[in-house]
């Protein structure tokens, strides 16, 4: 397993390859929904902002409490939204390393207590 500082490295190093291919993280057009929500323009402001902070090196741009309040939210909403059945993958394709998603859904299963055995099971029964 990788120490965190190498995770870190490794982190801000996609980051920076990213930032120079594209600038910032682009959002899918069908993203934009309804032009003019306050929110989405925010949302866009803050994740170019985090994205800036990335390329620097500057891992500590949102605090830890707050990067878990975003996330936790950010889980709600597209549950919500996938649930009242919108389909729409929670990244647009190619905007992050299959690295960057393993950590994360491995250490969203661990905060909620959710084992790989029980999610494949929920797979199963859902068909999700």
């Amino acid at each position: 397993m990788s120490s965190p500082k190498r995770v870190a490295r490794g982190a801000v190093r996609r980051a920076t390859n990213a930032a120079s291919r594209s600038g910032t993280v682009k959002l899918p057009a069908k993203s934009a929904g309804k032009a003019g929500n306050g929110a989405s323009a925010e949302a866009k402001r803050l994740a170019a902002t985090i994205e800036r902070g990335i390329a620097a090196g500057r891992l500590d741009v949102v605090s830890a409490d707050a990067l878990q309040v975003l996330i936790a939210v950010t889980c709600r909403s597209y549950a919500a939204r996938r649930q009242a059945g919108e389909d729409f993958a929670p990244v647009a394709k190619n905007t992050v390393s299959a690295t960057d998603v393993m950590i994360t859904a491995s250490s969203l299963l661990r905060a909620a207590d959710v084992s790989a055995f029980e999610l494949g099971m929920w797979q199963g029964l859902t068909g999700r």
